[in-house]
């Protein structure tokens, strides 16, 4: 075979194997992404994963507790699956920790458990919400919070702790305050040097300042080499216990009427 006849054969075979055979291994590689796979979510493995991992906060039934209640249609900082399936795996600092350690399938799986909750019928409550609103008025508990657009922004805002909270968990932290204190709350006591107390919940703090609202809703911040003490009052609250304040019957009205709202949510 002439040496030029030889070249030409070599030539194509490379221009074949540099030209075709790579845009069929792209063409392969296309097809692989653009159909991604695909799976139906395991709803009891999402169950196990939400009962090791979520239940302590979100409730063993996913009615709530320090986390928000999950039995809910609709729910308010997850409108799709995919910003449920981001907050699992991203968490809401501070008070929902990171899932960095669930695989995409689990987040998946929580997700579509998750979701399952909003099928379950919402708990009846013994309580009246009309007589719950005179119990609400009678007690001044528009001093300290606000509800329904109405009071004093003190302690926490009520309009919404239908949906943030269970029944069970608003009835503990209105028995039992100090035992139900929000993530993040601090009750403070500081000393200026002239003298002054200041007392209120701690609204930020760094190393070098302090911020306070007092109960009548005025802000101090404060520098700390300023003040001639500072007590951090952990484990306590300007919120009394109603206990022995409010009968059983009361107590079921008022929570009757914090979750009156809950539906227009």
């Amino acid at each position: 075979m002439r040496p030029k006849m030889i070249r030409t054969q070599i030539l194509l075979l490379f221009s074949l194997y540099v030209f075709v055979i790579p845009h069929s291994l792209l063409s392969a590689q296309t097809e692989k992404v653009s159909k991604p796979n695909v799976t139906v979510p395991d709803l009891a493995a999402g169950k196990r994963m939400f009962e090791r991992h979520c239940s302590l906060c979100h409730g063993i039934d996913g009615k709530g507790g320090r986390g928000p209640n999950l039995n809910r249609a609709q729910l308010f900082r997850a409108p799709d699956d995919i910003a449920l399936m981001a907050i699992i795996s991203d968490g809401i600092p501070p008070e929902m920790p990171e899932g960095w350690f669930f695989s995409e399938e689990e987040v998946a799986n929580i997700a579509a458990y998750v979701r399952s909750f909003g099928k379950i019928s919402t708990e009846p409550l013994p309580g009246d919400p009309a007589r719950g609103a005179v119990v609400f008025s009678k007690n001044a508990c528009a001093r300290c919070h606000l509800f329904a657009a109405a009071g004093f922004a003190y302690g926490p805002e009520l309009t919404d702790v239908g949906v943030r909270r269970s029944p069970t968990y608003v009835r503990a932290a209105i028995v039992a305050p100090a035992e139900r204190l929000p993530e993040g709350f601090l009750f403070v006591r500081a000393t200026t040097s002239s003298g002054r107390k200041i007392e209120g919940i701690r609204m930020n703090e760094d190393t070098f300042t302090i911020q306070i609202k007092d109960s009548a809703g005025s802000f101090h911040s404060l520098r700390k080499q300023d003040l001639k003490d500072l007590q951090k009052l952990r484990g306590q609250t300007p919120m009394p216990s109603y206990k022995t304040i409010l009968s059983a019957v009361e107590l079921d009205d008022l929570i009757a009427y914090l979750f009156s709202v809950r539906g227009a949510q």
